[in-house]
């Protein structure tokens, strides 16, 4: 997934060079239990979309006055479901806490000390319409903006419900933000309330959200009222401001628990999501309601073929879209029960991941290619301490996956039984686009396959002619669906001009891709993550997945430095797996095995062997501090990085090989 700003800074196609001949198909027995076992929904899609999403909108969700119009489309201009009245909080809570499920899981939780809670959707009810009570005593009306900064806690997913129940869109920001980054979005939103806690546990140190929170204030003057959740206590150090700032608990143990969901407009916005773009003024990707909630219900029913008893978890945080569409929206939408993990996947140890596992017995994994290959880079010994057989099926999420890393994780954590759902989406999109259906779908490693039913997506050169088979390409959508995106915030001139302008009337997603002779989508990744060498536009992602395929890779990061011959060199950075270790036979040994496996046009110039690499708590590459690096440019915010120490040691590295030249 990617933030989409920066459409048409590239001016030629990404030259695609791998090729992948593993094929998975469907086992018989998971066909036969599968949600969707056969074509028919995308022959239905395709005969006629709007009555498709419509039945499903009608079959999936619950309103209070249906539609008077499926869709009104002018380009780029999306309603979705006229006329037609919901509520998420009511689909996500009452109508299972009114049912059989009223006593099944909703949430279950895990912090990172080994606290735990279980809330049951009678739970969830209870705690949802109170906290929306308290929002209304604090002013809080249907239209107004309430900004969240928490970790990975149950109260965030709570307030996002009260939010939603009452008309009032939420703007969540990253509890791995800094105090500018949060500044700079109650600002845009203009938030009227921030909800926030005392502090939060990352690998056993306290995060002090308060404290940051107090200094974002100081240039937040819409902010009338602050909401804390006491997770840390005294140790916290948070100060609390009279008049201004409220304890959760106490508010809350005089809630009254009686709040009925206000009937909402299909196109009333939810909330709204700033995407991590390092420059220049923040998104709001702005969702709406109705459109949105059919999405993530829909494909969280049907690429994960969730079922009533499964135990899903998306490790993902809520503070990013994955954390909004499958954590909280679309799995508490099909009433599912759905697991938050508050802590590192390292802590205490490297096995927490499947500690959880087997400690809940999880039935669907749903994760991020970045955590896979840190996961085998520590080793199979992690994962195989561990009781994994509960698991039926795995899926990735965040950018395209190695080939390698696929295999990894099929055999290493699926045990060779569970089908792979790589998706491909953005926060822009609201749902997944490109997916197989586990039931249908033939996998291969390295693909998101094909596009989810209703969806349109196409591969075009420069001038927007769709590109024939294995030939590189703009990933492009040219159909509306009922969870894009409707604007930014405050700023539809720049809407337009980010994903409209490229290719009028077409959505322009910033990512490359190739379609195989199957029709499989490989997404080669952002269109301006690619290395030009000698004219010629090698992607990033293909480099680094030859890099993961050698047996002492296990992760890579690859970008392009400026050169005065070739216009770009190649540096690749390089983490090895245990039992092996940094050598100049071995850096030569990988630079010729890219050129072997590749072309001696992607042959690295620099191979750096790193402990890690750089990445931002939701498990991103960030490839654009290596440029910097290379470039010699002053380093930009690193406060986001899971660990800044990585790149000062890159920086390192650099600096020495560059004296010593």
């Amino acid at each position: 997934m990617a933030d989409g700003d920066g459409a048409a800074r590239t001016t030629s196609v990404v030259e695609p060079l791998l090729v992948e001949q593993r094929r998975f198909p469907p086992s018989p027995e998971f066909r036969e239990h599968a949600w969707v076992k056969d074509r028919t929904p995308w022959e239905e899609a395709e005969r006629d979309f709007e009555a498709f999403w419509a039945k499903h909108a009608e079959a999936e969700l619950t309103w209070f006055r249906k539609w008077d119009r499926v869709l009104e489309w002018n380009a780029p201009w999306a309603k979705w479901f006229i006329g037609g009245q919901l509520n998420a909080s009511y689909n996500c809570v009452d109508r299972h806490a009114q049912s059989w499920r009223r006593t099944k899981a909703a949430i279950v939780w895990e912090g990172e000390p080994g606290d735990s809670r279980v809330l049951t959707y009678q739970d969830l009810h209870r705690e949802v319409q109170k906290f929306a009570n308290v929002l209304k005593s604090l002013g809080v009306q249907k239209g107004d903006r309430v900004s969240i900064y928490m970790g990975m806690v149950p109260e965030l997913p709570i307030a996002m419900l009260a939010c939603a129940r009452i008309g009032a869109p939420h703007s969540v920001v990253f509890g791995g933000f800094s105090s500018d980054a949060l500044r700079d979005r109650i600002q845009d939103a203009e938030a009227k309330v921030l909800i926030t806690q005392d502090g939060a546990w990352r690998r056993g140190s306290i995060v002090p959200l308060k404290q940051l929170a107090d200094k974002a204030l100081t240039e937040c003057p819409s902010v009338e009222k602050v909401v804390v959740v006491r997770r840390i206590g005294d140790a916290a150090e948070a100060t609390m401001v009279e008049g201004r700032d409220y304890w959760w608990h106490e508010l809350m143990a005089t809630a009254d628990p009686v709040c009925p969901a206000e009937p909402l407009d299909a196109e009333h916005p939810l909330y709204i999501l700033y995407t991590s773009g390092t420059t220049g003024k923040p998104k709001g990707i702005l969702h709406t309601t109705g459109g949105y909630l059919l999405g993530v219900t829909l494909t969280t029913k049907w690429v994960f073929d969730l079922k009533d008893d499964d135990y899903y978890w998306c490790t993902a945080d809520i503070g990013w879209v994955t954390g909004h569409s499958y954590i909280v929206y679309g799995p508490l939408s099909n009433g599912a029960t759905t697991v938050m993990y508050e802590g590192a996947p390292d802590w205490p140890e490297k096995d927490r991941y499947w500690d959880i596992v087997e400690k809940y017995r999880i039935n669907i994994l749903y994760t991020s290619p970045t955590f896979i290959r840190t996961a085998m880079k520590w080793g199979t010994e992690w994962p195989a301490k561990h009781d994994l057989s509960s698991l039926r099926l795995l899926g990735t999420v965040g950018e395209p996956i190695n080939p390698e890393a696929w295999m990894w994780y099929h055999e290493h954590i699926g045990h060779g039984r569970c089908p792979i759902v790589d998706t491909w989406w953005q926060t822009e999109t609201g749902m997944i686009m490109i997916t197989p259906l586990p039931g249908v779908v033939t996998t291969k490693p390295g693909s998101a396959t094909i596009p989810f039913p209703g969806v349109v997506a196409d591969v075009v050169d420069e001038q927007g002619n769709s590109c024939p088979p294995n030939v590189g390409g703009y990933l492009v959508l040219k159909r509306p669906w009922p969870a894009m995106l409707r604007t930014f915030w405050g700023d539809p001139d720049r809407y337009v001009k980010t994903y409209w302008s490229r290719f009028p009337g077409i959505y322009f997603t910033g990512d490359g891709a190739r379609r195989d002779e199957d029709g499989y989508f490989w997404i080669t990744g952002r269109v301006d993550d690619v290395v030009n060498v000698a004219g010629h536009r090698l992607s990033n992602i293909e480099i680094e997945s030859t890099l993961v395929a050698h047996p002492a890779v296990a992760e890579a990061a690859v970008i392009g430095r400026n050169d005065p011959i070739k216009g770009q060199a190649i540096s690749a950075f390089v983490v090895l797996k245990a039992g092996y270790q940094p050598s100049e036979d071995l850096k030569h040994e990988l630079r010729e095995w890219v050129a072997e496996k590749i072309s001696p046009i992607a042959r690295p110039a620099d191979v750096f062997f790193t402990a890690d690499l750089p990445k931002t708590r939701s498990a991103k590459i960030m490839r654009r501090l290596l440029r910097d690096i290379a470039e010699g440019r002053v380093l930009g915010d690193t406060t986001t990085l899971t660990d800044p120490a990585v790149i000062a040691e890159i920086k390192k590295q650099y600096e020495e090989r560059e004296a010593a030249e």
